[in-house]
């Protein structure tokens, strides 16, 4: 028997302008939650837009205008009485470049915490929690829990992008969404972070963009193609791998464009 998942994304008619230019065609797409799904294409397909759009973060570009829906858990993000502030906490995101904030590793986890603490500081031993359980889930407690006070601009790259991660899950996301999260690191902390998205996957839902067709073939249940701003396929992983629907995708995983 498979496991039942209900949808954490869903789009219906999504069409996104930069301008006069037309990024996203007609895109209508359901993620389940708590698996990991890849979307992949050739560059400038669309696929880093549409991810951008499930926390909004596009319209911090201007000149953007976008059609249809998107519901996030059964919510339309577009309601005009959606706060993006309450988005982008339940919606997590994590981008090409490790990006820690210029200060220690603790204030980095809490960070999130103290901007979006409504009653008050929050105590102490609520902040020192939350950043033993944040480390310990990316995997980073036993490495830096003697170096919490160290910048954590001077980590490696891999365990910068893991506290990236680590940073997020003190607001409790329902939805992570990683933009080519493993572009600026080599083998082995591209090893670790795909480590790190199995061992979260389940208890959140993971968007990845990836330029890399391993990476997706290795570590997402499901898989996106896109092409010139359209959906093309969409299915689970190995199907769309070994025997894809669309003459469209089979050209792209045979290497013949992008």
């Amino acid at each position: 028997m498979s496991e039942m998942h209900h949808i954490a994304i869903s789009t219906r008619a999504l069409d996104l302008w930069y301008g006069s230019f037309q990024a996203l065609r007609n895109i209508n797409v359901s993620i389940k939650d708590g698996i990991i799904t890849s979307l992949i294409g050739p560059s400038g397909c669309g696929k880093t837009t549409l991810l951008r759009c499930f926390n909004r973060v596009n319209e911090r570009y201007g000149n953007v205008r976008t059609s249809g829906t998107i519901e996030l858990l059964g919510k339309n993000i577009y309601d005009p009485d959606i706060s993006l502030i309450e988005l982008r906490k339940s919606v997590g995101m994590v981008f090409q470049r490790p990006n820690p904030l210029p200060i220690s590793v603790y204030e980095n986890v809490v960070f999130g915490l103290r901007i979006h603490a409504t009653d008050g500081k929050p105590h102490r031993d609520e902040l020192d929690a939350a950043v033993e359980k944040s480390l310990t889930e990316v995997g980073l407690w036993k490495d830096l829990k003697d170096r919490l006070h160290d910048r954590a601009v001077g980590l490696q790259l891999e365990q910068q992008q893991k506290l990236c991660i680590a940073r997020l899950l003190p607001l409790k996301p329902e939805i992570i969404l990683m933009d080519e999260p493993c572009s600026a690191l080599d083998v082995e902390g591209t090893r670790g972070i795909e480590e790190l998205m199995f061992a979260l996957k389940g208890r959140y839902t993971i968007v990845i963009v990836t330029h890399n067709m391993a990476q997706a073939r290795r570590a997402s249940d499901e898989c996106i193609f896109m092409l010139l701003g359209e959906l093309i396929e969409h299915t689970r992983t190995g199907d769309l791998f070994l025997n894809p629907k669309n003459p469209k995708t089979a050209e792209y995983i045979e290497g013949r464009y992008g």
